[in-house]
C-alpha cells in the first residue's frame, strides 16, 4: 500500500482493535521503509494509546535518529519519561511522599 494512502487511512483509527490493527499494517510498511519518520511517528502515537510507553519510547527515539529536529517527537519522549517517573516511583525510596515537583 502506499505511504500516503495508509497514512490517511490510520489517521482517524480509534479503539482498541483498530489501533492494534494499524500497529500490524504500520510494521509491514516498516519492513520495507524502516527509515520512514511518519510511518515511525504514527506507530509510536498508536503504542502511546495502548498505553504500551516502551515501545511509544523506542519509536520517538528512532524518529529523533532520522530526524534530530522533530520537536514533537522531543516533546512526546519528555512526556513519556514524565508518566514513567510517576508510574515506577517507589513511595518509600523518596522523602517526597506528597509527589510535589517542586522538591525533586
Amino acid at each position: 500500500m502506499e505511504k500516503g494512502a495508509l497514512l490517511k487511512q490510520l489517521a482517524g483509527a480509534e479503539g482498541e482493535k483498530a489501533i492494534l490493527q494499524g500497529v500490524k499494517l504500520l510494521d509491514e510498511a516498516l519492513k520495507v521503509r524502516p527509515d520512514d519518520e511518519a510511518l515511525l511517528f504514527m506507530r509510536a502515537g498508536f503504542f502511546y494509546k495502548l498505553n504500551r510507553y516502551g515501545d511509544a519510547l523506542n519509536d520517538y527515539m528512532r524518529v529523533l535518529e532520522v530526524n534530530p529536529h522533530n520537536k514533537e517527537a522531543s516533546g512526546k519522549i519528555d512526556i513519556i519519561k514524565t508518566i514513567l517517573r510517576y508510574h515506577n516511583t517507589d513511595i518509600y525510596a523518596s522523602p517526597n511522599t506528597d509527589m510535589d515537583p517542586w522538591l525533586e
